[in-house]
């Protein structure tokens, strides 16, 4: 290149811009000087570099001000830096790693049937697999620890939305790890180590920086389930709540099968609790959006809520059974989901909050989504310009059918971890699937099932949403839903922060590369 022409313009293709930028050497490299810098500075840095001819430059490093994964220790403070070399504590125990984070604790081995109360607050939960009815023990523990599972279990859906470290699929973790035990949980790298670092008396907690972050033409909004995050989460820098799920109000507000509950005459019991719980969250974000999931729990999880294993039939395959709106729609339930409607009505009309939508999940006909509009309108509850229906697109069905099902809805917020599951053909939960890699949202037919949505909702001005946690987890699927034209991207609270700058950045490319076709 002559001194005449020191720069250059050279366009790239969708293609060539998502291949592998460096050479496998050169990211050993990198990662190598980082992890120096880490250790110079004694914690998380956002380092900044460059290469020129071969050769890397760090032009930057800064501390990372928005890590939530601090080490937590029982004396409840925390660690920001990694145990002093010459201590390393021992693993004793591999799982997958589903939510990052690390804390220091006792161990708590919980056993089906047991009271939730025996675990305490700040203790490390251990169990084979968590259940819905689970929570209220959940939320007190430290950190997760299961038995079985994959990415998308409860435990590990339920540890992210709570911000706590989880490993599930450890396999041995009932048998290894003792009640009383002392621990340190890596949910980022997915081990138990044995003991706590040591702490210094007089260390500082680290603390959380807030920071400026780019405007979006997408909307970013959060998945919200346990309602006292809610304050603390309306302060990130979203546009609603593109996910609530009505699943842990019921387990954490009320703890009782509906059905179980009307033949005892309480009704407006479980109306009042349910729209308190909702209540909490659409106050904390008002008048932002609040999406509220309706329930979908399972026929298995129903049968475990007290009362339950009366009104619930035994189901060979539950994920694919009588659940969402079928469950809705049937003589059997009608009444006990009516009462869910009645619970949103009263958050909307007596405590004012107007911000407060709904969902229906697990869709699979229209003639189910007319039922609902009429039951709805029963209960006063009418479709107009601050009350939307949104219908979860995890069914295959409404891929095929959109443009039909845009008739009866106000806009879709696609599943991505059900629609995996159901256009695979791969159980979410299988560990052995997962690990064959079955079970990944970036595969070609899940990608274009999503455009396909895409393209023929906008074909009616209908908009389209993602509250699955893929966007969560692949900075590569975020980018292709942004140029696959999504409207709205819902995620876990703990990835907002890192996930706004990369959806600004794909809007810019995506604008640069129309003017350079023009």
């Amino acid at each position: 290149m002559g001194p005449e022409n020191d720069l250059m313009r050279i366009d790239f293709s969708y293609d060539d811009s998502n291949k592998q930028k460096l050479p496998d050497e050169k990211i050993i490299e990198l990662a190598k000087i980082g992890s120096r810098i880490e250790d110079h500075y004694g914690g998380p840095m956002d380092v900044e570099w460059c290469m020129e001819d071969g050769k890397l430059y760090v032009v930057q490093a800064r501390p990372v001000t928005t890590l939530n994964g601090r080490v937590k220790t029982m004396a409840g403070k925390e660690k920001s830096k990694e145990p002093e070399k010459g201590k390393v504590q021992k693993v004793i125990l591999k799982g997958l790693a589903a939510s990052p984070g690390v804390v220091s604790g006792k161990i708590r081995i919980y056993n089906e049937g047991e009271s939730l109360d025996v675990v305490k607050k700040g203790e490390i939960l251990v169990t084979v697999m968590t259940s819905p009815d689970m929570v209220p023990a959940m939320t007190s523990a430290a950190a997760i620890v299961t038995d079985e599972g994959g990415m998308t279990c409860h435990a590990a859906i339920v540890a992210r939305e709570l911000g706590m470290p989880c490993i599930v699929g450890a396999r041995e973790a009932t048998r290894i790890l003792k009640t009383g035990m002392m621990v340190t949980i890596d949910g980022t790298r997915g081990i138990v180590m044995e003991g706590a670092p040591e702490q210094k008396e007089d260390e500082a907690p680290a603390l959380v920086f807030s920071q400026s972050v780019p405007v979006t033409g997408t909307k970013i909004m959060v998945n919200v389930g346990i309602p006292h995050k809610a304050e603390e989460y309306s302060k990130l820098p979203v546009s609603g709540v593109g996910l609530m799920r009505i699943e842990f109000l019921f387990t954490s507000f009320i703890g009782e099968h509906p059905q179980a509950m009307m033949e005892k005459g309480r009704l407006q019991e479980l109306v009042d609790k349910l729209a308190e719980g909702i209540g909490i969250v659409g106050k904390a974000f008002f008048p932002r959006p609040v999406i509220l999931r309706l329930s979908d729990f399972k026929t298995n999880e129903y049968r475990d809520m007290p009362g339950g294993d009366k009104f619930e039939p035994q189901e060979a395959n539950p994920m694919i059974g009588w659940r969402g709106c079928s469950r809705y729609v049937s003589p059997q339930y009608r009444e006990a989901f009516k009462l869910e409607l009645q619970a949103v009505k009263k958050a909307r009309e007596e405590m004012n909050l107007k911000n407060i939508w709904v969902m229906l999940p697990f869709v699979r006909t229209i003639q189910e989504v007319k039922d609902i509009n009429c039951m709805m309108d029963e209960i006063g509850l009418r479709r107009g310009p601050d009350f939307k229906l949104y219908l979860m697109a995890e069914v295959p069905v409404i891929i095929f059918m959109a443009e039909e099902f845009c008739d009866v809805c106000d806009g879709f917020s696609i599943g991505s971890n059900d629609l995996t599951q159901l256009i695979m053909g791969a159980d979410r939960d299988s560990e052995i699937l997962g690990k064959m890699g079955y079970f990944d949202e970036r595969y070609d037919a899940i990608k274009r099932a999503i455009k396909m949505l895409i393209d023929a909702a906008h074909k009616k001005g209908v908009p389209v949403g993602i509250c699955g946690q893929a966007p969560s987890v692949y900075p590569e699927f975020t980018e292709f839903l942004v140029r696959a034209g999504i409207d709205s991207i819902s995620l876990n609270p703990d990835t907002v922060i890192k996930t706004i700058p990369m959806v600004a950045s794909t809007e810019q490319r995506i604008i640069l590369e129309s003017i350079r076709k023009q």
